[in-house]
């Protein structure tokens, strides 16, 4: 069974309100965590990696390929892609015939309009 990955969140956050949670290497001398004290929180590290066969995966378990007009889908038909995002650039109207057109060849849209 393999274990949760921990959140990796910069050291003293909770502290300094101006301090974002995103991750920053610690750097200072006295720091406990750059020091690798286990009760201060997890350090990054290449260990915590995911197996190769998982890495840019969408959370559901199928790749995604980001599409820019229905062009692209029809290229996507050939390949047998399960899902597709649509970029964030295309309007509305595109946008509605890009998911018409994934509905029809069996494509599902991470990100449909609503």
């Amino acid at each position: 069974m393999r274990k949760k990955k921990p959140k990796f969140e910069r050291y003293g956050w909770r502290k300094k309100k101006k301090l974002s949670k995103s991750w920053r290497r610690p750097r200072g001398h006295d720091n406990k965590l750059r020091e690798h004290i286990a009760a201060k929180g997890a350090y990054v590290k290449a260990g915590y990696r995911r197996k190769k066969e998982e890495r840019g995966l969408h959370p559901s378990g199928v790749r995604e390929v980001l599409v820019f007009n229905t062009n692209d889908l029809d290229r996507l038909a050939k390949e047998k892609i399960a899902a597709v995002r649509i970029a964030s650039g295309v309007g509305r109207r595109k946008r509605e015939q890009i998911e018409g057109e994934a509905a029809s060849q069996g494509i599902r849209v991470i990100n449909p309009l609503h």
